[in-house]
């Protein structure tokens, strides 16, 4: 128990809080059936999440470095079953989007505290073992949340994929209070309360008008609005970067062209990757009439292309320049995404499934490499900044995706259906309109709006693909100890140091220290 305890007790956090990033999307027609709700409010059932991951994760990581790891990375899973209790409650979409926020809260605590507390407790060869099981932990859940989530979708209801949560979160909070020790960063370290809601406010604002451009109009008074907000967040984000003692990110890194384009293809990587999944799961249930297992089932054909390459990769492509496994793969994401814009009335789930696996593939090249591309390109001590900045960026344009695609679906439809019936077909709504829109009219026009979509989704990764390959270069030779690298990715943003643990204080005399 003491030698493993603390990895599963840090694996099942992790595996909870990345399995609710896939598991909802099969449940999506379901959730707009059973909640009455529109596109806008399946956008945000998928972005409330996500945002808050993103904008939190930064400030969680400091903030832990000073209250302790283990206390942080506790209250963030209780703060995730209870909003996982409040998410199955859910009476409509507005509180279903308060309790995703809510959530992605308490995933930022947990996201932000896992790898710090195993850096603290394993060392050497076996943090190395340690790490590789995470990985794969990570992946698999990934990878099972489609499946999952339809399972429990068609059998107990959609409000289970969250119920499941709680059981998961007890066994958690319990073997991390008994096994894993508390740890903390070094001395003297402040949160950066200010920069962290300035970007909050920016990433929030931002997504709001992608999504009220959707179904108000870009030119509209809210939409405006929205993006003058954000744009004064992130003037007042970057002011506060440059005067703070301890900002969450250094603005000098932006100066690095190697920092920039890793930044520009983790922005893109999520969004283009997997933005578009959420509406082709709307497609494959709603106009084609599968199940939610079955559905669910689809996107197995680009997480198991994923998990082999990244196996296959890991051992064929060791010494390979970053600049290529991830350039290289943004543009194969590029191309699958392509494949995947030839939808047609007439199409079924297996003209899906070419560019499904080419995406997987994709990225299984990205997804190993990207948090170590952006170690190599800053100093030592910016480290554990550098890797915060990618989980942060992942998991930003994920949702700026969602609201963005979400759009261009609905504005696509609409020049061949009325506007309020494009955003009740696109927030899976067709039995709705049975008998008021032809079939095969509803068919064109979702056909089209996905096929645009991707076309959309797979210019943005082959840009990013692009900028990476001729930004990243070669990496400097590092003196990181092993396992470091992986430590600092955790994405807590927190600098390299000596760390403290209290289950394992110095000894008062150096002479009688064992180690």
């Amino acid at each position: 128990m003491r030698t493993w305890g603390p990895l599963t007790a840090v694996c099942l956090g992790t595996f909870m809080l990345l399995l609710d990033v896939t598991i909802v999307v099969v449940a999506l027609p379901d959730m707009a059936r059973s909640l009455h709700a529109s596109l806008s409010d399946l956008q945000w059932v998928m972005d409330g999440y996500a945002l808050a991951l993103a904008a939190l994760l930064l400030g969680m990581g400091a903030a832990a470095d000073i209250l302790g790891r283990r206390r942080v990375h506790v209250a963030g899973v209780a703060l995730f079953a209870v909003a996982s209790l409040g998410c199955g409650l859910a009476s409509g979409p507005g509180m279903l989007v308060a309790a995703r926020m809510v959530q992605g809260v308490g995933a930022a605590a947990m996201f932000a505290t896992t790898l710090p507390l195993l850096g603290s407790v394993y060392q050497g060869k076996r943090r190395s073992a340690v790490l590789g099981v995470w990985g794969a932990v990570s992946g698999g859940a990934a990878a099972i949340g489609p499946v999952l989530g339809g399972v429990m979708t068609e059998g107990p209801g959609w409000r289970w994929i969250f119920w499941i949560n709680l059981p998961v979160s007890v066994v958690s909070v319990w073997l991390t209070l008994r096994v894993v020790p508390e740890s903390r960063g070094p001395r003297g370290r402040r949160v950066d309360w200010a920069g962290t809601a300035a970007f909050a406010c920016f990433a929030g604002a931002a997504t709001y008008g992608v999504v009220r451009a959707g179904s108000q109009g870009w030119a509209s008074a809210a939409t405006t609005a929205a993006f003058l907000v954000a744009a004064l967040a992130l003037v007042v984000f970057v002011v506060v970067e440059r005067r703070s003692a301890h900002p969450l990110l250094d603005l000098a890194l932006l100066r690095k062209p190697a920092f920039v384009g890793v930044m520009a293809g983790a922005l893109a990587f999520n969004g283009a990757a997997f933005g578009v999944v959420p509406y082709t799961s709307i497609w494959l249930q709603t106009l084609l009439g599968m199940s939610p297992v079955h559905g669910g089932l689809v996107f197995l054909t680009m997480s198991g292309a994923s998990v082999v390459v990244a196996v296959i990769g890991g051992r064929l492509l060791h010494g390979v320049p970053a600049r290529f496994t991830i350039g290289g793969g943004l543009v194969v994401i590029a191309a699958g995404l392509f494949c995947q814009a030839v939808l047609d009335p007439g199409s079924t789930w297996t003209a899906l499934v070419p560019g499904l696996v080419l995406v997987g593939v994709g990225t299984g090249f990205v997804s190993p490499g990207i948090a170590g591309a952006a170690l190599a390109a800053v100093e030592p001590e910016r480290a554990g900044m550098a890797g915060g900045a990618v989980n942060t960026f992942r998991q930003l344009g994920y949702a700026l995706a969602v609201a963005v695609l979400g759009t261009v679906l609905t504005s696509t439809m609409q020049h061949s259906l009325s506007h309020g019936a494009a955003h009740t077909l696109a927030g899976g709504g067709a039995r709705a309109l049975d008998g008021v829109v032809p079939e095969h009219a509803l068919r064109v026009a979702f056909a089209s709006g996905l096929n645009t979509a991707s076309v959309v989704a797979g210019c943005a990764a082959l840009v990013a693909g692009v900028l990476v390959l001729a930004l990243v270069r070669a990496p400097r030779a590092s003196h990181r100890p092993p396992g470091a690298t992986a430590v600092a990715a955790a994405g807590d943003g927190r600098e390299p140091s000596v760390e403290k643990s209290e289950a394992t204080s110095p000894p008062k005399k150096p002479a009688a220290d064992p180690r």
